[in-house]
């Protein structure tokens, strides 16, 4: 998933597209309607690929949160945010059995769930390529590249007369 340029503004409803960044801030789209808002560099502004999740080993990205959300749901919605509470934590156990509860509250959970739906929706919810298939490219673009590189004959250097 690339969250990259998706941003959650603190006291916006919703989440906003990246558009133009200028001087003062940046421009931002509402993803719910559409809109173009500006927004100064004061505003309490966080990116979703910044984003994770406590776990009782480590922080868990919020793109691995989504990716595991969309394998479960088989790329559709999931539950509603506006359930109740107990729903949301029985929920998100199924997803992420070792979050620490702790520090995950309710409300986060709700936040997680409306951004993925919202993203679901809008179809913003796109497969990243896999490491291991992105090494295998690379390490064929190399190989290639070094059988060019011994195809070619050397050229004899010319020495300066002094």
């Amino acid at each position: 998933m690339n969250l990259e340029k998706i941003l959650a503004i603190s006291g916006k409803p919703g989440l906003y597209v990246l558009q133009v960044q200028t001087r003062t801030g940046f421009v931002a789209e509402s993803l719910v309607d559409g809109k173009k808002i500006t927004v100064n560099l004061k505003s309490n502004v966080s990116l979703l690929s910044e984003i994770s999740i406590y776990t009782f080993e480590a922080e868990k990205p919020l793109s691995q949160i989504m990716q595991i959300i969309a394998d479960k749901e088989n790329k559709g919605q999931a539950i509603s945010h506006k359930e109740d509470n107990a729903t949301l934590i029985a929920y998100f156990k199924e997803i992420l059995p070792d979050y620490d509860d702790e520090r995950v509250y309710p409300s986060d959970i709700k936040k997680v769930l409306n951004w993925y739906n919202m993203l679901q929706s809008k179809g913003l919810l796109v497969d990243s390529v896999p490491a291991a298939v992105e090494t295998e490219e690379v390490d064929s673009i190399v190989n290639e590249t070094e059988v060019a590189a011994v195809d070619v004959p050397a050229k004899a250097k010319k020495v300066a007369k002094k």
